[in-house]
């Protein structure tokens, strides 16, 4: 064999495993997810009956925070945590703060909705507004849904299962105000870094720590290993860095967390990282082997479509009145 016919079939084999690994991209990519009419609504203390249209993350401010909580099947624990939440929001120190929750349904099966209205009717004083997804997206995808629709100076997500001290927001918006004292982008992310050697940790199963530690490394290799706790979901967007981001968020999976920061990374938006407490609360959806696998296969497809071009971040601040559904407005 002579070295053309070498070299040619060297350069059809790296285009046949090119073509194969592209269509595999394709193919696990996640299509974009357009928004139902009736998911462009919520319903209140107010409307409990008549669910009133949505605002939009490109209109201006009209509250000094939002609170989204996505929520699955979460009748028994979210019940806790939105009593957290609004007895520190009620707090009179706070009174000159604005604000909402927007709890964000996201498919489910158990009547978490009608509890969250439930719960809006007994604090008629604070503005809840339930949101109900007809489908399951995700918990990405459910805080990329209240996030689109939020109203807040800035906006936090918090997990409906109370493992975060809801009080902490305070540690996040003192961040804030000295990374973004004009309100720039900018982002404050709760952590449990401090808490590895503590119980809350080290009581947790040896497989999950494992993985973990596992996660971690790989997280290094993507391009976000100056954060040390990437999943905690306690995180606070300042408005500007929120209207840059969630337009452009693609995965929706457990991994989503991640994506958001390296969004943030490649905008060089501020990113500051918040010790704060948290304690493992039972009930968790998280399946530790298969979701494991699932969020290594979604951290491949993010740093793929990143490298070759396919997922692009926002070139500039949104325009008021639009929406962009992963790059496509809706």
């Amino acid at each position: 064999m002579d070295r053309s016919t070498l070299l040619y079939g060297s350069l059809a084999v790296l285009a046949v495993t090119f073509v194969t690994c592209y269509v595999a991209l394709l193919i696990l990519s996640p299509a974009p997810r357009k928004s139902r009419p009736s998911e462009k609504t919520y319903r209140s203390a107010k409307s409990p009956k008549d669910s009133q249209p949505l605002n939009s993350i490109t209109d201006s401010a009209s509250v000094d925070l939002t609170v989204v909580v996505p929520a699955y099947n979460e009748t028994e624990r979210m019940p806790g945590m939105l009593q957290a939440a609004i007895n520190h929001l009620s707090k009179p120190a706070l009174r000159n703060r604005t604000y909402e929750l927007v709890i964000v349904d996201d498919g489910s099966s158990d009547g978490t909705a009608d509890l969250a209205l439930k719960f809006a009717l007994g604090c008629p004083k604070s503005d809840i507004r339930v949101v109900r997804l007809e489908e399951n997206a995700g918990k990405g995808g459910a805080v990329r849904h209240g996030m689109l629709h939020g109203r807040g100076r800035r906006l936090l997500f918090v997990d409906a299962d109370g493992a975060s001290r809801f009080e902490d927001l305070e540690l996040l918006w003192k961040e804030m105000d000295r990374i973004a004292p004009n309100e720039e982008a900018a982002v404050a992310v709760g952590s449990r870094a401090h808490l590895v050697k503590t119980e809350a940790v080290v009581k947790r199963s040896v497989l999950r720590n494992i993985l973990m530690y596992g996660l971690h490394t790989i997280l290094r290799i993507v391009g976000v290993g100056h954060i040390r706790d990437t999943q905690c979901g306690f995180k606070l967007f300042s408005r500007a860095a929120a209207q840059r981001i969630f337009p452009y968020q693609h995965l929706t999976t457990w991994i989503f967390d991640v994506e958001l920061l390296l969004l943030a990374k490649q905008l060089r938006m501020s990113v500051v990282e918040v010790p704060i407490e948290w304690h493992e609360v039972s009930g968790s959806k998280l399946n530790v082997v298969t979701d494991s696998l699932q969020m290594l296969r979604d951290l491949l497809v993010l740093r793929a479509n990143h490298l070759l071009g396919r997922w692009k971040v926002a070139p500039a601040a949104l325009r008021t009145g639009t929406v962009e559904d992963n790059g496509q407005k809706q």
